[in-house]
């Protein structure tokens, strides 16, 4: 086993690291999607991190793990955690299933503006009566000469209100469950989509969630992402992806709130000496660095395996289960470490945790990911 990085990678985390902590000093206003930042997150080359240069402009043509890395340094620099998320949501979970499942016609059409983020990308698959399940979707797609007629209701569709682009999942045929359905690019200007007011979230507030509605809209054949019946393997492809990488930027998030912890801790006193001396102190922070490099080390296997192109199921689920719980008990670490100053928003270090709960309810739930764990142990 190598543990290592080599040159070329720590480059380029270094080069995201100090990207991203320019970036956070930019100012924003409150729950609005910052296009501006946006536009800088394409010049920076985010959305097309493990794109080719043949079908991208900005295309880095990055292996999972170097992407891996990339997006730690981001998440460790400070950047707005909402908009890389959206950033996220948009790469790994649209552009790459356009990438590795799209026809060269769609790749050639679609992937120079989303990978610049001339155009933006979002995923609509969860419904009101079915999350994580594939094979329960409501939303139909039926064929009627060239086009499919797409009807139903979206839930949680992130980047919803500012997307060019939707890549969304529809039964097509009921009868054979998860190989009924199919994966598709709608553009978000055809007749008969509506989308909803975005939803006020606890965190991640510049990534904008929406409900999005299609009622028979008109998508030509063209725009079926790998062949119909594929949609549950496509989108499983991209849960890896997005379970890797977008991950990767909480791995970061929970690096600066330690480096932050170890600092305050370092400095406050209480009496005579700094509460780095109270174990209930520094034994905390002790916790929270084997929380985080045991997860770090789960995400790092994870990607590994995907670029051995073997079954990750049970390495991905592992991984973002870890990561997931590891964050929110880092973000609340972080409170209690900084006392009345970490509860109060003046002191700047309580959006950890408010970001954080999230993260064991979207890419599938803790639950769900347990559940892939279980499956893969052979437990009947």
């Amino acid at each position: 086993m190598n543990f290592e990085w080599n040159e070329a990678q720590l480059s380029l985390f270094e080069h995201a690291l100090s990207y991203s902590s320019d970036l956070r000093s930019t100012t924003q206003k409150a729950g609005e999607f910052p296009f501006d930042l946006w536009k800088s997150l394409g010049d920076f080359g985010y959305f097309g991190l493990p794109v080719g240069s043949k079908y991208s402009p900005c295309g880095s043509g990055l292996d999972i793990l170097t992407t891996v890395k990339v997006l730690e340094g981001l998440g460790q620099g400070g950047a707005d955690t909402g908009l890389l998320f959206a950033g996220a949501a948009h790469t790994f979970a649209c552009v790459m299933p356009i990438y590795e499942h799209g026809s060269e016609e769609i790749k050639q059409e679609l992937l120079p503006s989303l990978t610049t983020g001339e155009k933006i990308a979002a995923n609509a698959i969860s419904e009101a009566e079915a999350g994580s399940d594939i094979a329960k979707l409501a939303t139909t797609a039926r064929l009627e000469g060239d086009y499919y007629i797409i009807k139903g209701a979206k839930s949680y569709v992130t980047n919803g209100s500012v997307a060019d682009y939707f890549i969304a999942y529809a039964t097509t045929n009921a009868k054979y469950g998860y190989l009924g359905q199919t994966a598709f690019v709608i553009p978000a200007n055809l007749p008969g989509i509506e989308v909803g007011n975005s939803y006020k979230k606890l965190g991640l507030h510049s990534a904008q969630l929406n409900q999005v509605f299609f009622d028979d809209v008109k998508v030509h054949k063209k725009y079926v992402l790998g062949d119909e019946g594929q949609g549950a393997r496509i989108f499983a492809a991209s849960m890896d992806w997005e379970r890797c990488c977008l991950f990767a930027l909480f791995i970061g998030v929970m690096q600066r709130d330690i480096d932050c912890c170890i600092e305050y801790a370092n400095l406050r006193k209480q009496g005579d000496k700094t509460i780095s001396k109270f174990q209930a102190v520094s034994h905390r922070i002790a916790d929270m660095e084997v929380r985080l490099q045991s997860a770090r080390l789960l995400l790092y296997f994870a990607a590994w395996q995907k670029s051995q192109d073997v079954d990750n199921t049970k390495a991905v689920a592992m991984s973002k289960l870890a990561i997931s719980e590891a964050f929110v008990q880092s973000g609340l670490d972080v409170i209690r470490i900084h006392g009345a100053l970490g509860y109060l928003d003046e002191g700047g270090v309580n959006g950890s945790i408010k970001d954080a709960l999230g993260s064991v309810l979207f890419s599938g739930t803790s639950d769900i990911q347990r559940e892939l764990i279980c499956n893969r142990l052979g437990l009947l």
